[in-house]
């Protein structure tokens, strides 16, 4: 029988603002990728020196770039992983958000693979005690199975209401409570009009609340729930296929079985960590269904959710925003020409299908002076977020793949070679436009850093030929 009364307080690594955690994604994958492989003893060193270029001079410190570097992109993140060798390597979470660029993804296979207890603080003490309190949850999967009950039943949910009925509850985290009977709780604490609230005397509110909005916030990061400004919490019904594979998992085991491990000895604790780290750093079984649709990130939420949900299913939002970053370029270029000169409004030409040209849309300069009819060439490159990056903040960065002909076109065409950096936010979309790359590379203020490359050979390279199937 689920008694709410009995709380616990669950904690997770302390993470940075939303915002923080949105803007710092892309600088620690850029980091981690320019040091990794190395050397577990130089990975420090490697990682500080290069990451301090994005804090400002005051946060330049060793223990807080050791936070970033460990508790953050490293525990939390799961964006590196230490190997028995010696060696750190970047993980395959890393390695996806650098080709796809979509960080509600990112967040998705985090809130995934999220269990209680796991591997991301101190095994001895933190861990060792929530195995002897016999806690075993995948929090979000309850939490996104909840959401559903409750949006069935008419019942509506606020932060605080989850952070105690579920997040905070003992018998939740120890895998004796179903949403049912919670939702049933809940509902009838309010029909009584009665509102419970964590309060551990002694303690800030914040040493209460903190780690519960903080495990929300990454849900809100993944795509996947909104807040009203009453503080309520709503799925968002442009994800849903997403928030059911969620639910569907709610009374299954962690997939990390933490139980399995001897935790008393050092050895014990040393393979646990060793083995949590790699299996951390591992993409989901199922990541390939968390790709962010643009039109997901658009949810109007004083709107009915069958509503919403209508509108995505006939693809009204998919037509508003565009899923493509090209369309909505093409379409600001040939309104941007028109209304310089309708004349010259022909001459854009969306190319983005013709492979080989390094890049997407033909335009021209249609400004006034002797170049308006110059050619203008432009590369879209897209990306999703929650949040819309600060373009007056110096020390943000971002990162984003580019071509072999992408590069050569960027150089043959110099000043007349811009890219579009297109992104698709929570609040709508925003286009960062950067001209003249290739100059920006040669002078400092873009970086270019080889991701692949390619090995020809010939057949004076082959030492053995192997047919495995002959008799």
């Amino acid at each position: 029988m689920y008694d709410h009364s009995k709380q616990y307080r669950c904690t997770i690594i302390r993470g940075k603002s939303q915002k923080e955690m949105d803007d710092f994604l892309p600088a620690y994958a850029k980091v981690i990728d320019e040091i990794c492989p190395c050397d577990a003893e130089e990975f420090e060193q490697l990682f500080n020196n290069a990451f301090m270029r994005y804090l400002p001079e005051s946060d330049r410190i060793k223990k807080t770039l050791d936070n970033h570097r460990t508790e953050i992109s490293g525990k939390l993140f799961g964006m590196y992983y230490f190997s028995e060798t010696g060696r750190v390597y970047e993980s395959e979470r890393t390695q996806k958000f650098l080709e796809d660029n979509d960080q509600p993804a990112f967040f998705k296979d985090i809130c995934y693979k999220m269990q209680f207890p796991n591997g991301t603080q101190k095994v001895g003490t933190t861990v060792a005690e929530r195995v002897k309190d016999g806690i075993c949850i995948r929090p979000n999967a309850f939490l996104m199975k909840l959401l559903l009950v409750a949006r069935t039943a008419k019942v509506e949910l606020t932060k605080k209401d989850i952070g105690y009925y579920v997040l905070n509850s003992l018998d939740v985290l120890q895998g004796n409570a179903n949403p049912y009977e919670v939702i049933e709780a809940i509902s009838q604490d309010k029909k009584l009009g009665i509102q419970r609230n964590i309060d551990i005397p002694g303690k800030a509110s914040s040493y209460c609340w903190q780690h519960i909005n903080e495990q929300m916030n990454y849900l809100e990061l993944a795509n996947l729930i909104r807040f009203t400004d009453d503080k309520r919490v709503l799925l968002n019904p442009n994800e849903m296929e997403t928030i059911e594979l969620f639910a569907q998992d709610w009374d299954k085991k962690p997939e990390f079985d933490v139980y399995s491990y001897d935790l008393t000895t050092i050895e014990g604790r040393k393979i646990f960590q060793y083995e949590w780290d790699e299996y951390f750093a591992r993409l989901s079984a199922c990541v390939d269904k968390f790709e962010t649709s643009a039109a997901s990130l658009i949810v109007d939420v004083t709107e009915e959710p069958k509503q919403a949900e209508k509108k995505q299913q006939k693809g009204m939002n998919l037509t508003e925003f565009g899923d493509e970053g090209e369309q909505i370029v093409y379409d600001y270029e040939k309104k941007r020409v028109s209304d310089f000169n309708q004349r010259l409004a022909n001459k854009v030409l969306s190319l983005g299908k013709t492979k080989g040209l390094g890049y997407d849309i033909q335009s021209v300069i249609a400004e006034p002076g002797d170049m308006a009819e110059f050619v203008k060439y432009i590369e879209v490159k897209s990306t999703k977020r929650l949040t819309c990056p600060d373009v007056n903040d110096n020390l943000w960065v971002d990162t984003l793949n580019i071509t072999r002909n992408e590069w050569v076109a960027a150089q043959q065409h110099g000043k007349f070679y811009s890219i579009y950096r297109v992104y698709f936010t929570r609040d709508g979309i925003v286009m960062f436009v950067l001209q003249n790359v290739a100059d920006k590379i040669d002078d400092g203020r873009m970086t270019i850093v080889p991701m692949t490359y390619r090995v020809d050979f010939s057949n004076s390279s082959v030492d053995a030929v192997i047919k495995p199937n002959a008799s």
